[in-house]
């Protein structure tokens, strides 16, 4: 099950506006659904994440609740967030 925030039309309309080379953060949030073992095969095939560092963001995500997983511009975060999304994690793209 895929999880994308749905914007409104004012938050469209704001993120136009929004310069998409400015630094942005990739996060993930926890649900009751994925397991540790997905999580972090996810964001080392997706994120480019070392094992380690993988799981380490999995076990913040468990017990924080969300995860500062990556940082860079809108257009580098998009297509790992919809990978991540489509493979059902939850995450969005933020300014950082």
């Amino acid at each position: 099950m895929s999880h994308i925030k749905i914007s409104t039309e004012e938050e469209v309309l704001f993120q136009s506006e929004i310069d998409v080379t400015s630094d942005f953060e990739l996060i993930l949030y926890n649900d009751d659904y994925n397991t540790f073992e997905h999580v972090i095969n996810c964001l080392v095939k997706y994120c480019k994440h070392e094992v380690t560092q993988a799981e380490q963001c999995a076990w913040i995500v468990h017990s924080k609740g969300k995860c500062s997983i990556k940082f860079g511009d809108y257009n580098l975060l998009l297509p790992l967030c919809t990978a991540l999304c489509d493979n059902g994690l939850v995450a969005q793209i933020e300014l950082a």
